[in-house]
């Protein structure tokens, strides 16, 4: 597909072709509008409520779109990034027991290293420094991870009482609906339906209706709204736990980021854009430091806005637009239940877990440290410590291995640091 796409004629400073590119704005929008709900239920756990959550995730995606629009000029969307989510919501809020706004902080923080990343060489010097095989497992342990949170949402999945997990409770009406849901969810993928994301959530959404397991979310003031930005706060500068936030939200930015815009520029046939793009999203994560989420990234639905033509900023300024009228529709977004959120979570897992294909799985010295990341993520809860993981024992193998050329000095101080992190744990700081 990136083949004909790639030589597609361009409508850069077509004018008479502005209506194909407000076409692929509407199409990106439809396929990335569920995040509204599926980040609003996410940041939901780490101290805000439902309504804030999908009142912050708008504001976030309008003004990261807008900013790819006008500083870029491209069709990229840009929405909170799922795993960078959930590292938020569960390992920077949860684990390291900070305040929403403390977690704020180290996005603020995470952001800034971003932006020196983004616009000085330092970009170069990363990109080359960390191996392809961690950057792909990396996204396939978050993908792990994301399957899981799918999972428990559901109930499909639950703590164990002789084991770690079991399954849940087929006769309950709340674990029937999630496997209808889940398999609707499987077929309108599968079948390339337009949409289908946002299909498989009204669906589900009925489904829960007649099942008699939809709350009502006025009950819980879950569509309490509130317009003031987020002011992150310095108080929690002096735990450890901070600091340590921060180093594995600035690496997964930096590299989440660069993967995703390689592959997307390169559809468009528009590399030589990557650093306005990489700017961009840089100072898109900023701004969501404020706006109160998990940073931003150029969504991988983006391949629909590519698909259905779309080549320059216009694109890109009807789905902002498009994601700002979002704001009326809150109070009924807010009915979607979990039901219907995990299925998403548990596909788009899926999506990113394949990435371990482009490990070389017959180089066991590539497949130990990649299949670590995957498995210990989810398995730690923890994105954090499954990277540290994954670093160290790399370097072990290449080590072993007698290939000292393969590890960089960055390398050698980012996998220090992860060890580091480590050793302090063991002292329980």
């Amino acid at each position: 597909m990136p083949l004909n796409i790639k030589n597609t004629n361009k409508v850069d400073n077509n004018k008479e072709n502005w209506h194909i590119e407000i076409t692929a704005g509407l199409i990106g929008y439809l396929t990335t509008v569920y995040i509204v709900i599926v980040n609003g239920s996410i940041l939901s756990e780490a101290g805000v409520t439902l309504g804030q959550g999908m009142m912050i995730t708008i504001l976030a995606s309008f003004l990261g779109t807008l900013l790819m629009a006008i500083y870029a000029n491209l069709p990229l969307i840009m929405i909170p990034g799922m795993g960078i989510n959930a590292l938020f919501a569960y390992s920077i809020i949860k684990e390291a027991g900070l305040h929403f706004q403390e977690g704020l902080a180290v996005v603020l923080f995470s952001s800034l290293l971003f932006i020196i990343v983004a616009f000085t060489s330092l970009g170069d010097i990363l990109k080359r420094a960390i191996s392809d095989t961690l950057k792909h497992a990396i996204t396939a342990g978050l993908g792990c991870f994301l399957i899981l949170i799918g999972l428990e949402k559901s109930g499909l999945v639950l703590r164990g009482g002789n084991t770690l997990i079991e399954l849940g409770d087929f006769t309950s009406p709340t674990v029937i609906v999630s496997i209808i849901t889940l398999f609707i969810a499987i077929f309108l993928f599968i079948k390339n339906i337009p949409a289908n994301f946002l299909i498989t959530m009204i669906i589900g959404t009925v489904l829960a209706y007649f099942f008699d397991i939809l709350e009502d979310p006025s009950s819980q003031q879950a569509v309490q709204i509130e317009f003031s930005l987020f002011i992150p706060s310095f108080s929690a500068l002096g735990n450890l736990s901070f600091w340590m936030a921060i180093f594995p939200l600035t690496m997964i930015l930096v590299f989440e980021n660069m993967g995703l815009l390689h592959g997307q520029l390169y559809m468009l046939n528009k590399e030589e854009k990557f650093n306005e793009a990489y700017q961009v999203t840089a100072l898109s994560s900023l701004t969501c430091a404020f706006i109160g989420t998990s940073p931003t990234v150029s969504s991988a639905e983006n391949a629909s806005v590519i698909t259905a033509k779309g080549r320059t900023g216009l694109a890109a300024l009807t789905a902002s637009i498009l994601f700002l009228v979002t704001i009326f529709f809150i109070q009924w977004l807010a009915y979607i239940p979990n039901t219907a959120v995990s299925s998403i979570l548990i596909i788009v897992g899926v999506i990113m877990v394949q990435n371990i294909r482009e490990v070389p799985l017959d180089d066991i010295s590539e497949a130990l440290p990649a299949i670590l990341v995957l498995v210990m993520i989810p398995f730690t809860y923890s994105i954090a410590d499954g990277m540290a993981f994954g670093f160290i024992a790399y370097a072990v193998a290449k080590i072993a291995n007698r290939k000292y050329k393969e590890l960089s000095p960055a390398f050698f101080i980012i996998t220090v640091l992860f060890l580091l992190i480590f050793i302090l744990k063991t002292f329980g700081l």
